[in-house]
């Protein structure tokens, strides 16, 4: 599922009024009726409403709502600010049909001093005072009237966007100027800045209206944000030959487990073993032994000469990919001997974790690594590596930059993960829960990717299929056992019901 910016969102609603063809006043008309829809089946008519209405086409659709509600019996009160004296002209049409209503409609026309009605417990607002087009911080009169709306116990109810929060960027907003929802009715698609942690005490609870809009204009549209969803994961899935055996399936290597971080390895194992592979071979400092061949009776022991440490870099002439980094220590030894490791290695990478703790004190050392590799970092690994960042729209690009510098991917962890690509784009993952907000989790995710790639899959899909398939094992677990309850090896476990119910 592809995520338009504000001036794709204005093409493709430009696309639809030509080519369907319809009139622009009746997309708004049915964009209208759907937000309508959602507010009738939430709220008797016995609820007051208040309708604050913007200049431009998102308050048109406010006016249009206004009417139809006033059509079903509910007792709104309508305010129009046209402080400039200019109106869209899709608005001005929907003021007119609602001064010309015969129903019992209020509307109040403000053009300079506003008198704000009282908001009491038991109302509801309808914000649509301005949508996806917004490019500035809301000032002056409106930003009063955001707070008045803010501080007041009614329930709001967001047209498209929340009033004040921009589509995309929003790092330079003020956040006391946003509207906070109760609940957001966004058209026929999620928009960027929705995915951001910082921004869901704006939104609410999100419901997407799909209000029509041309399925062959959003085909043609380039679009440099996607949504990942079940429908690409299972078209990405590669057949399980009858004839396979474990020469065919993958060898993979796992590099990990310092002396006292070893449960970090068994967790990368586990996944990367019931990702596929056929084979998983796992490198661990030799007071490792007992623990791995306890834990994972299935993977191969490679020890280091070391006792506690990785100590030095290992062929990899064998493997068809490798996982680095889980638990795997940042001793100066270790630190030597994993870019050596990632210098040597020809086969498909990913790094994590402590490879990553390693390159954000050694930055030179980021230039080095090979085309191809994956990257897992969380924000604060991120960070290190690149840079302190004010929000999530800052991480986002600094990784997507990230990735482009290194001709990489790199995978930035959080509740809608990001997949940064070599060309640019960038994929989000729905799947997961906070839940798997637990130690492990990420080693988890690292197995899950190397197992992947070692079974045949390139990275871009390794990458795309691991945080989806990781996901959503979280969120089988989570319905089993709850979000409170889980942990890492949850997730290993519930890989299997995952991989069954995409194959289904």
């Amino acid at each position: 599922m592809k995520i338009f910016t504000s001036n794709q969102i204005h093409e493709l609603d430009k696309y639809t009024i030509e080519h369907e063809p319809i009139k622009s006043i009746d997309l708004m008309e049915r964009a209208a009726r759907a937000i309508t829809r959602v507010i009738t089946d939430r709220w008797s008519s016995d609820v007051p409403i208040v309708v604050f209405a913007g200049p431009g086409n998102n308050g048109g659709d406010a006016l249009a709502v206004a009417r139809m509600l006033t059509d079903l019996n509910y007792q709104v009160q309508t305010f129009l600010f046209n402080i400039s004296g200019h109106l869209s002209d899709d608005c001005e049409e929907n003021k007119q049909r609602l001064v010309n209503h015969k129903g019992n409609a209020l509307l109040t026309e403000v053009t300079q001093e506003f008198d704000p009605p009282h908001l009491e417990e038991g109302m509801l607002v309808v914000d649509g005072l301005f949508g996806a087009g917004l490019n500035k911080p809301l000032t002056g009169g409106f930003s009063s009237l955001v707070k008045y709306i803010n501080a007041s116990p009614s329930q709001v109810v967001s047209i498209d966007v929340p009033s004040g929060l921009m589509t995309e960027d929003n790092t330079y907003n003020v956040q006391a100027n946003i509207v906070r929802a109760d609940l957001t009715l966004t058209l026929q698609q999620i928009k960027l800045s929705f995915l951001f942690a910082e921004n869901q005490q704006f939104i609410g609870e999100l419901k997407v209206l799909d209000i029509r809009l041309s399925e062959e204009g959003m085909e043609k549209i380039d679009a440099q944000y996607t949504m990942i969803n079940e429908t690409d994961v299972r078209k990405m899935m590669l057949p399980r030959s009858p004839h396979a055996h474990k020469g065919t399936m993958g060898h993979a290597l796992i590099i990990g487990g310092s002396y006292g971080m070893a449960g970090a390895a068994v967790l990368a194992t586990k996944a990367c073993l019931r990702s596929g592979a056929g084979k998983v071979t796992v490198h661990t400092p030799r007071r490792n032994m007992q623990i791995l061949q306890t834990s994972v009776p299935e993977a191969v022991l490679h020890l280091d000469r070391e006792e506690t440490i990785f100590s030095e870099a290992i062929p990899t002439e064998d493997y068809q990919a490798l996982g680095i980094g889980p638990g795997m220590g940042t001793t100066e030894q270790t630190c030597i001997a994993m870019i050596t490791q990632l210098r040597r290695t020809q086969c498909p990478i990913v790094a994590d974790a402590d490879a990553l703790n390693i390159l954000a004190t050694r930055h030179a050392w980021i230039q080095q690594l090979p085309k191809g590799i994956i990257i897992t970092p969380h924000p604060k690994e991120l960070e290190r590596m690149e840079g302190q960042c004010i929000d999530s729209f800052e991480q986002l690009t600094k990784a997507r930059n990230l990735a482009e510098k290194l001709q990489g991917y790199v995978v930035l962890k959080g509740h809608h993960t990001a997949i940064c690509m070599p060309d640019g784009h960038i994929s989000f993952n729905n799947t997961g829960n906070a839940g798997m907000a637990t130690a492990g989790s990420g080693d988890v995710l690292t197995g899950i990717i190397t197992g992947l790639l070692a079974r045949g899959y390139k990275q871009r899909e390794a990458c795309l299929m691991g945080v989806y398939l990781h996901g959503l094992a979280g969120d089988l677990a989570a319905r089993d056992l709850g979000e409170e309850s889980l942990i890492a090896g949850d997730i290993i476990n519930y890989l299997p019901k995952a991989f069954m119910k995409i194959r289904s």
